[in-house]
């Protein structure tokens, strides 16, 4: 049987870092001024100011990294501004899987060229098509085919369960799994239980035929397991649809929305059962674990899960987390967590890469260190 191992991870960070404070702030002016809007009309100005510490008590989240500050930070805009691009210009997505996949392919000595399989696996796609994965497929030189994907915030699990298999059936021997998440354009920054929750962020995975691989440091892919649940907890309603149902496009529910408490309650156990049955059926157990890549989303959720599969509570360095300083960036996250956290695992090491999110839908990834 082929083994499929993991030979490098990129990732592209945003060069705008917008901390709690400066959020607040923007969202307290909008605040304020609405709310006079409203006595000024007659209407009731019941509208809630945000705090820092709300944001790090309900989320762990302290900064995010986004692709425009300025736009997002005005009260009177509160949303990213990217200016739209010509059809022969390259997209903001393709520029960000770019620079990602590039470094990616650094690190596991692989050409472009020699890529055959390309998957774009993220939440939001910047247009319907062509494919963005196509588009990075040329723009980077590879071959084979190419093609996107969207689980939201399991994407790129979910892609690397398809590119494995891919792998393993003979259908690709080099494969490119590319998750740039532009977060911060479907999060409505007017909502105060929300508003602090995502940032944007691309990460870049190359998975090989280990008998082709020349990477010292890399991670044999052991198994892949995929669930979905579906749940309405968490939404987004934008589609192209919209203009023949006559839809608001400016209406709360076609960005993000969500049912938090609900979610907690209905993910967790849910995501703990899949990591804990996916270990057992490749005969591992919580005790061979040496680390935990989940999705980050929540701090309290990881704490959560974390705790209820290894039957205790996790040391920082078992379930490290990382949105304390990106907050969520979809199906980034988990490999945010794996590119950052990984070099310290000693050879033979076991660890669990996992996401999940809206659908509900969750991807584990058990991989061991070489």
């Amino acid at each position: 049987m082929t083994d499929v191992v993991i030979s490098g991870t990129g990732l592209y960070t945003p060069p705008h870092a917008i901390d709690n404070a400066a959020l607040v702030s923007a969202f307290n002016a909008w605040v304020d001024a609405e709310n006079a809007r409203r006595r000024a009309a007659g209407e009731p100005a019941t509208l809630e100011p945000s705090s820092a510490d709300f944001i790090v008590k309900a989320s762990g989240i302290h900064s995010r990294y986004v692709l425009d500050a300025e736009g997002i930070l005005d009260p009177e805009r509160m949303r990213p501004r990217l200016p739209a691009r010509d059809n022969d210009s390259p997209s903001i997505q393709c520029e960000m899987g770019l620079a990602a996949a590039r470094q990616a392919l650094q690190a596991a000595s692989v050409a472009a060229g020699d890529i055959d399989l390309v998957i774009v696996a993220c939440s939001n796609l910047e247009r319907a098509y062509p494919a963005v994965a196509v588009e990075l497929q040329a723009a980077l030189g590879a071959g084979g085919h190419a093609f996107d994907m969207n689980v939201a915030c399991s994407s790129a699990t979910f892609a690397i369960e398809t590119a494995a298999n891919a792998i393993r059936a003979g259908g690709a021997s080099r494969a490119l799994v590319i998750s740039p998440e532009i977060c911060s354009a479907h999060l409505n920054f007017r909502d105060r239980d929300s508003h602090f929750i995502f940032g944007d962020a691309c990460t870049a995975i190359v998975l090989e035929d280990d008998a082709l691989a020349t990477a010292e440091a890399r991670f044999t892919v052991l198994g892949t397991r995929l669930t979905t649940r579906f749940s309405n907890a968490i939404r987004n309603n934008a589609g192209f649809l919209d203009r023949v149902t006559d839809s608001d496009p400016l209406a709360a529910d076609k960005l993000f929305v969500q049912e938090g408490r609900r979610v907690f309650k209905e993910v967790c156990p849910l995501v703990a059962t899949l990591i804990v049955k996916h270990l057992a059926a490749l005969s591992l157990s919580a005790d061979d674990l040496g680390r935990l890549w989940l999705h980050q989303a929540n701090r309290h959720m990881n704490d959560l899960i974390a705790r209820r599969v290894l039957g205790r509570e996790p040391a920082p360095s078992e379930a490290p987390i990382i949105l304390d300083r990106y907050a969520n960036t979809s199906s980034a996250g988990s490999i945010i967590a794996f590119h950052l956290h990984r070099d310290d695992l000693e050879r033979g090491e076991v660890g669990v890469v996992c996401s999940f999110g809206a659908g509900y839908s969750a991807g584990s990834v058990v991989v061991r260190r070489r």
